[in-house]
């Protein structure tokens, strides 16, 4: 015998959805897009005791994963001749805000071959903008 039954297929319903659209933070200024080989300072809340205090941490985006809420970004930095990486979910309470100081030109969508390089070959080039001609 078949089993001729219909199998659904799983999607979210419109109620996690709806649940998920709403948790979206807005952490990244207004009109501006966080990109691969961009430096990013992302200030983090840190809760100690009683006290919070936003703590900023500032290296290149060398990669992004998930979407929608489960959204991620790793930021890298050489702290004391030590590299220093960092995950974090981009919607997270835990951060206050992300700022971008550059735009970074890059041709890789991950940029692990950073972690190898020293000196000037851990350099990115920066963006140019277009000139509009008048």
């Amino acid at each position: 015998m078949e089993n001729t039954e219909n199998k659904e297929t799983k999607t979210n319903t419109p109620i996690i959805e709806m649940l998920r659209q709403e948790n979206l933070k807005a952490n990244v200024p207004e009109g501006q897009q966080i990109e691969i080989g961009d430096t990013v300072q992302a200030n983090v809340k840190i809760i100690e005791g009683d006290k919070e205090r936003v703590q900023a941490f500032q290296g290149v985006v060398i990669a992004k994963g998930g979407v929608g809420i489960a959204e991620t970004i790793t930021l890298r930095r050489v702290s004391h001749g030590q590299g220093v990486e960092r995950i974090f979910p981009v919607h997270s309470p835990r951060i206050d805000g992300f700022k971008i100081i550059r735009k970074g030109a890059v041709r890789r969508a991950k940029l692990y071959y950073l972690r190898e390089a020293v000196g000037n070959a851990a350099k990115i080039k920066e963006k140019k903008e277009k000139q509009v001609k008048k």
